[in-house]
């Protein structure tokens, strides 16, 4: 094709592509402020007794009755609307005005509500120190919510998990390994020398909020391994199981990571030497360096990596990237001997601990069979008639 031609497909492609973001952005805050809506609406009837025992169920079949073809309107899900109402309207204004341009669904349901003297009841605020991410928590889906509100209580915790799924573009799947490996609470606990080795301030905020302190391998079980003890694991036998279950892993370490290869070769004057994992991180713009380690934490592991990422940096780091980041990868660490052992050390490093499936307490084995099909059994009956995200 002519060069101009070409030039205009790409300028309409763009426009489309943003065109399309934004409509997929507004249908689903329009969505939301929907059900926030009728939530507050059932809300307001069944909590207080005006409605009897049966009524949701009652409205519902009838709302299909006269809306034929309608979905994502059964009892099950009129029942987590008024859930999802529930749990944010301590903290949020009157729907027309937290959902913007969505008002002719609050002239529809009028949310405002009364004391008995007839005022408006003020709205609680957020504390000073939050700041709530209106346009993320705008653009995650009504299942993503409600899988945020069943599996966390606190605010705080709440807010991060619709921030970082916004961000991330977490698929339901993702969401759900990360509250089971509660990111919230691991991720930025990383031992690390990132203050002394990356002097940037973005690049070190990035790094801490990258790396977590400990990764659950939920794929890998030692006793599905002919292993005598699960302290028998090979670094080898780990890192195959690993390569095996390459996309799992990568869902385990998060978003942006970019699997370059295992056993790495890297030459120096002749000699060979093998990193054992290596990606890109694309939002830090460099190499990480994963070595794997089937014990305890040594020092001395440490000038392994720290030579492994010298190397690196001069014989493959290209214009315009970061220096690389090594992460040590092992079965246990005593966070005060890794913390003096690290600190001298000019390369960026962190060191992380792992667990692998059949590590998890007795009490969990039991119910994890079960635990695991509960999303399955939600999403059967409270979603089959349409969940769209």
């Amino acid at each position: 094709m002519n060069e101009k031609y070409l030039e205009a497909v790409k300028t309409i492609k763009t426009a489309i592509l943003r065109s399309q973001n934004r409509a997929a952005k507004y249908t689903n805050a329009e969505m939301l402020s929907l059900y926030y809506a009728i939530g507050g609406y059932v809300s307001s009837n069944s909590r207080e007794g005006t409605w009897g025992t049966g009524a949701i169920d009652e409205i519902s079949a009838r709302l299909r009755e006269e809306l034929p073809g309608l979905r994502g309107f059964s009892s099950g899900n009129i029942k987590l609307m008024r859930q999802f109402f529930e749990a944010w309207r301590p903290y949020l204004q009157t729907n027309a005005e937290f959902f913007l341009e969505s008002k002719s669904v609050a002239t529809a349901i009028d949310l405002e509500q009364t004391d008995d003297a007839g005022l408006v009841v003020s709205e609680k605020r957020l504390p000073a120190a939050i700041v709530f991410p209106m346009e993320a928590f705008m653009e995650i889906s009504f299942t993503h919510h409600m899988e945020i509100l069943h599996k966390t209580k606190e605010l705080d915790e709440r807010l991060f998990y619709i921030r970082e799924c916004a961000t991330g573009h977490w698929s339901k799947t993702a969401l759900r390994t990360r509250l089971k490996e509660n990111f919230y609470q691991h991720k930025g606990a990383l031992t690390n020398n990132f203050s002394m080795t990356l002097p940037d301030d973005k690049q070190y905020m990035k790094a801490i909020q990258t790396f977590k302190d400990e990764y659950f391998l939920d794929f890998i079980n030692t006793e599905e391994l002919d292993l005598t003890d699960p302290q028998d694991l090979d670094e080898r036998v780990l890192e195959k199981e690993i390569i095996s279950n390459i996309r799992n892993f990568i869902q385990c370490l998060g978003s942006g990571f970019c699997f370059v290869g295992n056993q790495h070769r890297i030459e120096v004057d002749g000699e060979e030497f093998f990193a054992d994992l290596l990606f890109f991180q694309r939002d830090l713009k460099a190499l990480v360096v994963i070595e794997l380690k089937k014990g305890k934490f040594k020092p001395s592991y440490l000038g392994q990596l720290n030579f492994y990422l010298s190397a690196l940096d001069e014989q493959e780091r290209k214009n315009g990237e970061n220096p690389a980041i090594g992460i040590l990868l092992c079965r246990e660490a005593n966070k005060s001997v890794v913390e003096l052992a690290i600190r001298d050390y000019s390369k960026p490093m962190g060191v992380a601990t792992y667990r692998t499936a059949d590590e998890l307490p007795i009490s969990y084995k039991v119910l994890a069979p079960i635990i695991e099909e509960v999303p399955k059994m939600l999403n059967e009956a409270e979603f089959t008639e349409g969940d769209k995200e």
